[in-house]
């Protein structure tokens, strides 16, 4: 499988674009007419650039409003086209695109149209190139697949072919199957995007909000199947415009694209087994099973301060590993660890973050086959060395530094094997298992958060919502492992100032801002930590006044809920019940919460006056923690 990207999908000058598209593991960059226009170098000088890096100039493009002119207007297209194909030869590129024209004084006609086509397809030919005609979504005459298959077909000229393009055929709710039709050797290039469902003018969606395939909302899969049943065996390229991207990191984007491409196509074949797909095999994705441990890397009066709340929320120290600092803490199936080390992975992230979750471990069905699949969507494997005694436990970088680990049932006895027993039981509050993981980002990182954990673990993704915070507003968008093993929530913060930009900004980057945790009965587990001395966040009065005029709750059951400080939610029958910690270490904190009756959000609803009680609570601006 021969993959590029349009040098127009990323940010950067054509130079750094180049840089990061060759270390991101593409085959070929598509060069966007503006970006070369832009860039000092000569043609060949360029050309050499490219060549030089590894990579293969795929494509030139666009070429403009060409069909269907009148008069001298036709004349000047093809000599416009005639200069473009001298650039092309200096750049040693053979195949341009060509847009249909949205010229005010273009004429329709397929067979107008045609004539045009196979006319510049002998120009093209005869210096050794080709052409390749693509439908825009919003062109004058041609603004579908088929009708740009058409004209291909009565040109008939072997260097004139078709080019398709996922959000022209998919913005415009045509069916891709219709590709199916078309003869595969007669496509001379596909062009990819995702884009999210936002009904507004074509144009604009197109020129803004086109993302990765996997990040948005349209059947890239489904398209991409029916190219592949033509028989296409040419290159498949992104060309994305989207205004996060063109602020963002060129190499990131570069990277979040390439495993784009690599999940899509390793969808297609297993969507549809009988398509040939260039594409080395790779492990399947497997949901994670539920999380394993979380590790906090702590020193001093803030691990200090982690240990006390723990016990009121029910945990005991039941271990101390045999070769570092580092103490385990159970209760029900969860497992939290305190690394207090000053070297390794623990000691880096501390002296970068302060304290701060510095490691989740996941359970799976397989390790090495998930660290397979991880890198080979562009995933880094983890390492560090190890103590005498430890178990060589498989783990990769994630996104934004974050570091996973991967537990099968071939290191299922580390906890014996690496901890020594403290003796100590839990006494337990009720709290059974890690409901979701709440990962803190800036909001242009947000899709490449889920594409990373929706190409790795199958995981599905609920619509994006805005959570008002008293000083800007976060984006937040759930994923969910198929049976709920796994959760996480993603949310984008904006600006510095609400309360998940603070927590970026006081930790530099740390990923992992709070962890839920599950309970079989809210109130039982309330009282116990009442009477273990849990302190937890006092939620106003007028907050459950409200809650009577929105649902229809029996007083006695209201009262048991501002008793506790427990936050409710309802989705026809199903019921949410949150309790939430003060904030500690910053602004890090512990949800505990209950679903009855199938209940699948996060308390979407309550997530203001939770953010809002936070902040009354918290230190001043500017006050430096312990």
């Amino acid at each position: 499988m021969r993959c590029g990207i349009a040098s127009v999908s990323i940010a950067g000058n054509l130079e750094e674009k180049i840089e990061a598209i060759a270390a991101a593991g593409f085959d070929g960059i598509e060069i966007f007419e503006q970006d070369f226009i832009a860039d000092a170098r000569s043609p060949r000088a360029l050309a050499t650039r490219i060549r030089d890096a590894g990579l293969e100039l795929m494509l030139f493009q666009p070429f403009r409003d060409f069909e269907g002119l009148p008069g001298d207007l036709r004349r000047r297209a093809f000599e416009r086209a005639e200069r473009k194909f001298d650039l092309m030869g200096e750049l040693g590129c053979d195949l341009m695109l060509v847009c249909s024209s949205v010229h005010p004084q273009a004429q329709g006609g397929i067979d107008r149209a045609a004539a045009d086509f196979a006319e510049l397809g002998e120009r093209a030919a005869k210096r050794g190139l080709r052409v390749g005609y693509e439908a825009l979504a919003w062109g004058k005459h041609v603004d579908d697949h088929r009708d740009a298959w058409e004209i291909v077909r009565r040109a008939d000229h072997a260097n004139v072919g078709l080019i398709l393009d996922s959000f022209h055929t998919l913005g415009r709710g045509i069916d891709p199957d219709t590709i199916r039709r078309i003869p595969g050797d007669r496509i001379f290039f596909v062009q990819l995007a995702d884009a999210p469902a936002i009904p507004m003018d074509l144009l604009y969606w197109s020129r803004h909000f086109r993302n990765m395939p996997g990040e948005g909302d349209l059947d890239v899969t489904g398209f991409m199947r029916a190219v592949m049943a033509t028989g296409y065996s040419g290159p498949i390229s992104l060309e994305i415009f989207n205004d996060q991207f063109r602020g963002g990191l060129p190499r990131a984007i570069a990277r979040d694209g390439h495993r784009s491409l690599i999940h899509l196509m390793d969808s297609v074949r297993r969507a549809e087994p009988s398509l040939t797909v260039d594409l080395p095999p790779i492990p399947a994705p497997r949901p994670a099973q539920g999380v394993e441990f979380i590790e906090i890397a702590t020193r001093g009066p803030e691990a200090e301060s982690i240990a006390a709340l723990l016990r009121t929320l029910g945990f005991a120290e039941t271990g101390r590993h045999i070769a570092r600092d580092l103490t385990l803490w159970q209760q029900g199936a969860i497992r939290v660890l305190l690394n207090a080390e000053t070297q390794g992975h623990a000691g880096s992230t501390f002296t970068v973050h302060r304290t701060n979750i510095c490691d989740i471990g996941l359970r799976v069905a397989s390790a090495p086959d998930t660290v397979a699949r991880a890198i080979a969507l562009g995933s880094e494997a983890f390492s560090q060395p190890r103590q005498a005694g430890e178990l060589p436990i498989p783990a990769i970088r994630g996104v934004g530094g974050s570091v996973l680990h991967f537990v099968d049932d071939g290191f299922s006895d580390v906890w014996q094997v690496e901890f020594t027993r403290t003796g100590n039981t839990a006494p337990g509050a009720g709290l059974t298992r890690v409901d979701h993981l709440a990962l803190t980002m800036s909001y242009d990182e947000m899709l490449s958060w889920s594409l990373f954990y929706s190409s790795l673990f199958g995981m599905t993704k609920t619509p994006m919502v805005d959570v008002i915070d008293p000083d800007g507003l976060v984006r937040s968008q759930a994923l969910s492992a198929p049976g709920g093993g796994l959760r996480v929530t993603l949310n984008g913060a904006e600006n510095h100032r609400t309360l998940a930009g603070g927590f970026l900004a006081d930790s530099f980057g740390a990923a992992v801002q709070h962890v839920a945790f599950a309970c079989d009965d809210i109130f039982a587990t309330a009282e116990r930590l009442a009477g273990l001395g849990f302190d937890p966040l006092p939620m106003p009065g007028n907050y459950y006044a409200d809650l009577t005029a929105r649902f229809e709750l029996d007083p006695a059951f209201l009262a048991r809920l501002q008793a506790h400080n427990i936050l409710y939610d309802r989705d026809g029958e199903a019921e949410f019940f949150q309790l939430y910690s003060r904030n500690f270490a910053g602004s890090m904190f512990i949800e505990l919460i209950e679903r009855r009756g199938g209940y699948q959000g996060y308390g979407a609803a309550n997530a203001p006056f939770r953010v809002a009680a936070q902040k009354r609570l918290s230190r001043p601006k500017g006050m430096p923690r312990l």
